[in-house]
């Protein structure tokens, strides 16, 4: 049966369909408070300048973790090229910005446009393979970016990089302000899409290809809807690293980076998007502290960094979250739940 509108609610198969209000609520003050706290402490002198922008690089690691749990964890499929697609979304924004001239919204779109484009491309012979094979020809793709964007000094001014000045350089709480709420607009459309019945036809490839593909899915359809999503958000990722850090260098599409954003994948959860986020925060917020600390320890911060991840594959081995979603309306709904019994014990005892 079609939806309806009756008497101003939706009705779909005969049962009514009624907006999520309290949700909706909720996730729009947890939204606000991510946004505002932080400049409220900056603005107190709590936060300074520096660790403003320690936030604000979070927040873009971030994005690129949700790219790489998109095809690593959702798809399932190991993927070490999404520095790759940084490295496109980055140097095409800033070519449709300055070269072309087009405002930087509509440089975005078209950065973004023309990532997930390249996503599509690569996909087609990619995602025919799997595992080991499928991680090694994505990595393979990664060195082909970082090679090309070395040779074409005219677009990416070579291994020098190309440099971008934009407002968000030099406000480091405009910055902010971007790009937490891209994280958190691009966040709500993911989860949206997974629990669709495109991302749930996406976890039942994931969870066994041969039961998918009999039950009339479209293994490689659904796996290619992925991999351009995944690549569409490490474009997204690639706009806001330009106009964060101000230069695009060819190195910043090279492995190690590409493993930088699956260990934020790895530490959260694979499969669990809050996970990834939080991973990326944290892990962020470490490297900065510990290039902080004093010159004969130094050294001895990446040894630290190394043991901490060590420690965590060793007592949470499926990352911080699993493959589970932290939810602030689950959250509220079992602290009101704890109130309410305490309140009710405490009027028992007064009877």
């Amino acid at each position: 049966m079609p939806d309806t509108l009756q008497g101003g609610n939706l009705t779909s198969g005969g049962r009514r369909l009624t907006f999520p209000v309290k949700s909706t609520l909720i996730l729009s003050v947890v939204a606000v408070f991510a946004v505002m706290f932080p400049l409220m402490l900056h603005n107190v002198g709590v936060l300074g300048t520096y660790w403003m922008f320690v936030l604000t690089l979070g927040g873009v690691n971030a994005i690129m973790a949700l790219s790489v749990n998109t095809i690593v964890g959702i798809t399932g499929q190991l993927s070490l090229g999404q520095a790759g697609f940084l490295a496109i979304g980055a140097y095409s924004f800033i070519f449709f910005s300055v070269d072309v001239g087009l405002p930087l919204p509509l440089a975005a779109l078209c950065a973004v446009f023309l990532t997930a484009l390249a996503g599509f491309l690569i996909g087609f012979p990619v995602l025919k393979l799997s595992g080991d094979y499928l991680a090694v020809v994505t990595l393979g793709f990664g060195e082909i970016i970082r090679v090309v964007a070395n040779n074409l000094p005219d677009i990416t001014w070579g291994p020098n990089g190309r440099t971008f000045l934009t407002p968000l350089l030099f406000n480091r709480p405009l910055g902010f302000i971007v790009i937490t709420i891209t994280l958190i607009v691009v966040l709500t459309l993911v989860q949206n899409f997974l629990r669709s019945s495109y991302g749930r036809a996406i976890k039942a490839c994931r969870e066994d290809e041969i039961a998918a593909n009999s039950s009339g899915i479209n293994v490689f359809h659904y796996k290619m809807i992925g991999f351009v999503i995944a690549a569409a958000i490490a474009g997204i990722g690639g706009c806001l690293f330009a106009m964060v850090i101000g230069i695009v260098l060819p190195m910043d599409a090279n492995f190690l980076r590409s493993i930088d954003y699956l260990i934020f994948v790895v530490f959260g959860g694979m499969g669990s998007m809050t996970g990834a986020i939080l991973a990326a925060y944290a892990l962020t917020i470490l490297q900065e502290f510990l290039q902080m600390l004093p010159r004969a320890v130094q050294d001895l911060r990446l040894i630290v960094y190394a043991i901490v991840l060590i420690l965590i594959m060793i007592f949470r081995p499926k990352g911080l979250l699993g493959m589970r979603e932290f939810s602030f309306v689950h959250s509220w709904d079992a602290l009101v739940n704890v109130i309410k019994r305490k309140t009710s014990k405490l009027k028992g005892e007064a009877i």
